[in-house]
């Protein structure tokens, strides 16, 4: 699964960790997702739709499409 969270951080010239203290995630962890070495759970990609105040279809891509 591809994800647009890396440019969307960078949009608001947040760091991985203060985007992992917004989240209440190591920044390891968002560094994983971002990488797509790890796929957030479904309540971890709610809080992130929330935080972007987004739908989670526009954040993460489902390659299998």
């Amino acid at each position: 699964m591809r994800n647009r969270l890396r440019v969307l951080r960078a949009e608001r010239e947040w760091s991985q960790a203060e985007l992992a203290v917004q989240l209440d995630v190591s920044r390891q962890a968002v560094n994983a997702i971002e990488t797509g070495k790890h796929d957030p759970s479904l309540p971890l990609a709610f809080r992130i739709a929330r935080l972007f105040d987004m739908p989670i279809e526009e954040i993460f891509i489902d390659e299998a499409e």
